[in-house]
């Protein structure tokens, strides 16, 4: 896929809905990401990044520290999300606890990220997974300190490569990394959007999190929710399409 190629038709939805001065994706690795975490830039209500990829930590502090925050201690973790994202989810605690039920985060990185922590969760997936190709004999020495120094995005399309041949950096070493970390500077909690749960496996959890604009949109992680502050009937009118995976619904862009 080439860069025309990659192109979104101006007329499209999911286009007219993206913010303002946002970066389109400019490759083959910065498409199949925008395919991936998407959905998230079509939030409303909210400040959505303007890029598919963070290149540094510098541009997620300056990020971050123009968005309206909100913390909350829930259950047993500090938690910090886009005010409106964690008022929503604060309702949608109440209304489980109403049925007896829990909306729990997994851990303290359920939430909120820094850039660092992105890059640290990329590294605990490559770093074991290109020394067990190299012991497997399937990659040399050289051509793993080759990828070793280079930066953390800048190993992105590397290790697609490597995966493309069978060498998989998922945390299993059975699929691809994307189904275990995001690549750095591309995890929706950048945004500040994005919730991990518990209870994701409850179909009733998930309705009350639907009806507080909590919905499912990347289809490779399943513990995890995007707030996109709108309605399940507007969402297609955002440029995004409800698909059906592991028996429930995921909004993903379009595209």
């Amino acid at each position: 896929m080439d860069k025309e190629n990659a192109r979104l038709p101006v007329e499209s939805l999911f286009y007219k809905n993206l913010p303002s001065q946002f970066v389109m994706a400019e490759n083959a690795v910065e498409w199949l990401l925008l395919r991936e975490y998407g959905s998230v830039f079509v939030a409303k209500g909210v400040i959505a990044p303007r890029t598919v990829v963070f290149t540094g930590d510098v541009d997620v502090l300056a990020y971050q520290a123009a968005l309206s925050k909100m913390s909350a201690k829930i259950g047993l973790f500090d938690l910090e999300l886009q005010a409106p994202a964690m008022e929503s989810l604060l309702g949608c605690i109440a209304d489980a606890d109403s049925q007896h039920l829990t909306i729990t985060p997994r851990g303290a990185d359920s939430a909120r990220r820094s850039y660092i922590e992105t890059v640290d969760l990329w590294k605990s997936r490559v770093h074991p997974a290109l020394a067990h190709w190299t012991k497997e004999g399937n990659l040399s020495i050289m051509e793993a300190e080759r990828i070793l120094a280079l930066s953390p995005f800048e190993q992105v399309p590397e290790i697609f490569k490597l995966e493309a041949e069978g060498m998989w950096f998922a945390k299993d070493l059975s699929k691809s990394i994307i189904y275990s970390v995001a690549p750095p500077g591309t995890s929706q909690h950048l945004s500040m959007l994005a919730l991990d749960i518990k209870e994701h496996e409850d179909e009733k959890v998930r309705v009350i999190m639907a009806g507080g604009y909590w919905y499912q949109t990347v289809t490779s992680d399943l513990p995890h929710f995007t707030y996109l502050g709108a309605a399940e009937s507007d969402l297609d009118g955002f440029g995004l399409k409800r698909v059906t995976d592991n028996g429930r619904p995921f909004w993903i862009p379009d595209i």
